[in-house]
């Protein structure tokens, strides 16, 4: 089992505060199993197992018609005034759950953890009810540190582990698999994207045609951070005979940002400080599982797909990340927390003398005095270019 250490020291964290942590992210990125981690920290730490109420509404022995049957269930179990830690896995499962879930929240002696695969767990009625009241953990499938520990005593580089991460992603299951018979991994990421996309896409929304869902995807995986439009995706699906409309595509995305399938990345004016309202870029929220839809052509762009692990890595790190405009060049990440501000390239290479200038340009336009960095899979010492740090990517994403 790999050890989540973030995700974990921030429920510990949290642990005993009169907030419910809610945990979101795409099915299996490994919510259930920070679950058991946490668990098992709470019992090492002087927690009785009674005291611990752990439900999975994925698992059919769990099964309630309605919120008042779960609310009730838990409630038996609470058979006097200690503490109790209470584990609702995949909340979404039950009918008007978030009655459930305030119920249970008003209660003294409860500590509750809910987990949800979508979007809406947290918008309408559970958000009002809950409004300042609940703190979010967006979990995602793991990242190359993580993927790099299930792998301490094997022979390959680290670098040699790093392509094969490209290519198959860190959805926790992959490793297994892949130590164990690698073309299963399709069958596996099928599973999951079989279940996204008919659970939580196309039941929620009442979507009946799975071929043109599947269309739309497709090209967005294949668009990586690339600029791309409601429009732009609606015509070339038309052009290839699909019946579709603008709205039809915007109903998609929406659906797939909101099952985390995706990430979107809106543009922001470095000099004008505002966010630009078209073109935006969109991410995977796993390189494996655009392999598998893409299956060969999804090795062409090796230089999206890395850009693609850098975004995913600054959403871990705690960043809002945007795409920067300076004038008529673009930053690739513009990064922003509390702290400020920070500006990344990233390029599979800058050896080639203008390839570098034209990394290093649009950084040096930005004319402010924020952390600059160019991130590449160039194997050479760290260099600073007035300022602008360049820093081998694999050693970027293993820092502290």
């Amino acid at each position: 089992m790999i050890e989540r250490t973030e995700y974990l020291e921030q429920l510990k964290r949290f642990k005993d505060k009169d907030l419910i942590k809610v945990v979101t992210g795409i099915r299996r990125c490994g919510k259930s199993t920070l679950f058991d981690l946490y668990i098992e920290y709470l019992k090492q730490n002087q927690v009785n197992s009674k005291q611990i109420i752990n439900i999975n509404l994925e698992n059919p022995e769990y099964h309630f018609e309605s919120y008042m049957e779960l609310y009730n269930y838990v409630n038996e179990k609470i058979g006097d005034e200690e503490k109790y830690y209470v584990f609702l896995d995949e909340v979404q499962n039950v009918p008007e759950f978030q009655k459930a879930v305030d119920g249970l929240y008003i209660k003294k002696n409860i500590d509750l953890y809910i987990t949800g695969s979508n979007a809406y767990l947290l918008s309408g009625e559970l958000a009002t009810l809950l409004s300042g009241r609940y703190i979010e953990i967006k979990m995602l499938p793991l990242s190359f540190k993580e993927y790099l520990s299930a792998f301490p005593n094997k022979k390959e580089s680290r670098d040699r582990i790093f392509l094969d991460y490209m290519r198959n992603g860190g959805m926790p299951g992959n490793i297994s698999l892949l130590e164990n018979n690698a073309n299963d991994l399709d069958r596996y990421l099928d599973g999951i994207f079989s279940t996204v996309v008919y659970k939580d896409i196309m039941a929620r929304n009442n979507v009946t045609d799975k071929m043109l869902l599947e269309s739309v995807i497709k090209f967005i995986y294949d668009s990586i951070g690339s600029p791309i439009s409601t429009k732009k995706i609606s015509d070339t699906l038309t052009s290839k005979g699909m019946s579709t409309s603008n709205h039809t595509v915007e109903n998609y995305i929406t659906a797939f940002l909101e099952s985390f399938l995706i990430y979107k990345a809106e543009r922001f004016d470095v000099k004008g400080k505002n966010l630009l309202a078209r073109d935006y870029k969109y991410y995977t929220v796993d390189t494996g599982l655009r392999s598998y839809l893409l299956g060969k052509k999804a090795d062409k762009d090796m230089g999206h797909i890395l850009e693609n692990i850098v975004y995913l890595e600054l959403l871990r790190r705690g960043y809002k990340v945007y795409v920067g405009k300076v004038d008529d060049f673009e930053v690739d990440f513009v990064a922003e927390n509390r702290e400020g501000i920070k500006y990344y390239q990233v390029a599979l290479s800058v050896r080639d003398e203008d390839v570098l200038k034209r990394e290093l340009r649009a950084l040096e336009k930005t004319g402010d005095h924020y952390p600059k960095y160019l991130l590449t899979l160039d194997m050479d010492l760290e260099t600073d270019y007035n300022g602008i740090r360049k820093i081998n990517v694999v050693d970027w994403l293993l820092e502290n």
